[in-house]
């Protein structure tokens, strides 16, 4: 028997919508899910921008303050997708009013706040789910699989890349994002966090690295009135850039291999530039998050001057029958946020967690804590 689940969702900024997206979609690709998502409720402080949600929508009611969603009986689940310094309060406090959660990483401004939300969602017994949407592809999937499997011998290496030019024009707002205080740290928390979880996802547990950061920009101008994803802003008052624009991180893992991460926002000619390589004894895997389908793979017996193929995903692989019927048809951003919907509700439907959890968001955090403690000592820091 399928149930109706109350939905509310906190924040309607750009990733809002992404998730009121997915809740609105998620039925059409896993038609057998046990429970049906219910828009209820919107909470936005933006004035206008949650009933502008409402009419699109179908929310049945909006909020100015988080709180009432908190207190309102017909929500049981709750996407939180407001700006990471209110990630810990708000996770906290709906876990505690009973209220499963899926929320946008970093998970708040630390390691500490993470595992704060983490707690509060195993001591009242909700499921928690964590938006790390690139371990959701199917390629990512596939790679995950056939490392696993040895088929490209023993790991030795990865390279894990996320380059974006987001932040690259000198009038981006100095929104939230760029602040210790409202964002924590920069391009960790926004893309390195999704690095580390990638590391980890397709390597197991990182044990030690070291990291150098840099800020390329260092002013920008304050904005004159609200903002969503990545607004320009001329003529305001000049603030400074408070985090990382660009980090670079050497990896060890429990299993001997080693690792570069390499994350920055102000990456001129680079949009969306995500992806890995992982090398092994016997060959290597490659994925490129701007060809979403496709994995380069090396397998053999050859070592040199051995050739790589592309493997194009396809129903076999990860959640893509949901999606497209044979390989090689596209898909996008947005259909790794209804997967994400579809493992947050078959978490609560199962009552045992699907896809990424809290615990994954505490060891991303983990990793980036240990790579700002490097940073101020220059060191190896062990996690």
């Amino acid at each position: 028997m399928v149930s109706t689940l109350g939905v509310g969702v906190v924040g309607f900024g750009w990733m809002g919508r992404v998730h009121t997206q997915a809740y609105a979609r998620v039925l059409h690709h896993f038609p057998h899910l046990a429970v049906r998502p219910e828009l209820v409720t919107v909470a936005e402080e933006v004035p206008g921008r949650a009933e502008e949600a409402a009419a699109q929508f179908g929310f049945t009611t909006t909020a100015r303050d988080w709180r009432e969603v908190a207190a309102d009986p017909r929500v049981q689940a709750v996407s939180i997708t407001a700006p990471n310094f209110l990630h810990r309060e708000i996770g906290v406090a709906m876990a505690e009013a009973g209220k499963h959660i899926w929320i946008e990483k970093p998970v708040g401004l630390t390691a500490e706040d993470a595992r704060a939300v983490a707690d509060a969602v195993s001591k009242a017994g909700v499921q928690g789910t964590v938006g790390f949407n690139y371990r959701n592809a199917p390629a990512v999937a596939a790679a995950r699989e056939i490392v696993a499997s040895g088929e490209i011998g023993t790991v030795t290496h990865v390279r894990i890349r996320l380059f974006s030019d987001y932040a690259a024009h000198p009038e981006s707002a100095l929104t939230w994002r760029y602040e210790r205080e409202r964002g924590g740290s920069g391009v960790l928390g926004d893309l390195a966090s999704h690095g580390a979880d990638l590391a980890r996802f397709l390597l197991g547990d990182i044990t030690a690295l070291t990291a150098d950061t840099a800020v390329f920009i260092p002013e920008r101008a304050r904005p004159t009135g609200a903002t969503a994803g990545h607004t320009r802003a001329t003529g305001g008052e000049l603030g400074p850039v408070e985090n990382e624009d660009y980090v670079g991180c050497l990896l060890r893992f429990a299993s001997g291999a080693r690792g570069v991460l390499e994350a920055c926002r102000v990456s001129v000619g680079e949009q969306n530039n995500y992806g890995f390589e992982v090398h092994g004894t016997k060959g290597a895997v490659f994925w490129d998050f701007r060809r979403m389908g496709e994995l380069g793979i090396s397998r053999g017996t050859a070592y040199q001057d051995q050739a790589v193929t592309t493997l194009y995903v396809g129903p076999g692989h990860g959640e893509y029958a949901a999606f497209q019927p044979g390989s090689a048809n596209s898909m996008g951003y947005d259909d790794l946020k209804v997967i994400e919907a579809h493992n947050f509700l078959r978490s609560i439907a199962e009552d045992t967690p699907h896809g990424a959890t809290l615990e994954d968001a505490v060891h991303s955090a983990t990793a980036l804590d240990a790579m700002s403690r490097s940073v101020e000592s220059g060191a190896w820091v062990k996690l």
